[in-house]
């Protein structure tokens, strides 16, 4: 699992009484040389987003991509689960590992983030192994997807003016994005922001920053909820942050900081 990551699907993994090994991220999305000491010590799955990776922001390049690609061609039989949760909205282009030869794989896209959240509807596309297995299990659940529910994304999908919307909606996140990673490195306060709608900002104590930016009327996510073995920080999504609001977070951040500094020594 990604490392920081998902706090759901971490829940998830240890709810299913799996047990969890974390996988280093960076800008460029999970880091092949830590994923390659997973794969040695046992992991039988791994689970990545190759664009937006929530909370740390990070997308595949295609030097990325290829990289991740050589290491899971001498693990084929693990399953590869590509989690493309943002697509549409992510800022970014899509650089899949599936496209690159690994033997088991399964490449997901929900529609959630950007058409509504209601809409619970994924498509999956894998090898034809794991599709069986897909397929085997839902016959024993739900056993089929809404009619309703695939009539209804595919009209949203095909509708010119929701494309035009969706388009326009991927702008503004890429601009408050950017907006306010650059309000926060005017203050010399370090994030990893390259797609989607979070920004993962390290600290070094998360408790003084989340309950110091309450105090000016802001809510972060504590890092703590994302992390297996790295650092501490704290999660911010600007979806629905202008830019002027978001010069204000950094000031108020900033101050926080300052704050914390000066009472905690850091």
């Amino acid at each position: 699992m990604e490392d920081p990551g998902y706090h759901h699907l971490l829940d998830l993994v240890a709810a299913l009484g799996l047990r969890t090994v974390p996988v280093a991220v960076d800008d460029a999305g999970i880091r092949p040389e830590d994923l390659r000491e997973a794969l040695r010590a046992g992991a039988r799955a791994v689970v990545f987003s190759p664009r937006a990776q929530n909370p740390y922001g990070g997308c595949f390049s295609a030097d990325r991509r290829d990289a991740l690609a050589e290491v899971l061609r001498a693990a084929p039989e693990v399953l590869v689960v590509e989690n493309d949760h943002a697509s549409e909205v992510s800022g970014a282009p899509l650089h899949t590992v599936t496209s690159a030869g690994p033997g088991r794989w399964v490449h997901v896209r929900t529609v959630s983030k950007f058409l509504g959240t209601d809409l619970r509807w994924a498509a999956a596309a894998c090898d034809p192994v794991t599709l069986a297995r897909h397929d085997g299990r839902l016959l024993l659940t739900s056993g089929w997807v809404s009619h309703l529910l695939q009539e209804t994304v595919h009209g949203l999908m095909t509708d010119e003016g929701m494309r035009a919307l969706v388009a326009r909606a991927r702008e503004t996140y890429v601009l408050r994005r950017t907006a306010l990673a650059g309000e926060l490195s005017a203050r010399n306060i370090a994030s990893h922001a390259v797609s989607g709608m979070n920004l993962w900002v390290p600290v070094r104590d998360e408790s003084a920053v989340v309950n110091g930016l309450r105090s000016y009327g802001w809510w972060v996510a504590a890092g703590a909820r994302f992390r297996l073995a790295s650092g501490p920080g704290v999660r911010i999504t600007a979806a629905g942050l202008t830019p002027a609001e978001a010069a204000r977070l950094a000031s108020d951040f900033a101050a926080v900081l300052g704050e914390s500094e000066a009472t905690y020594g850091g």
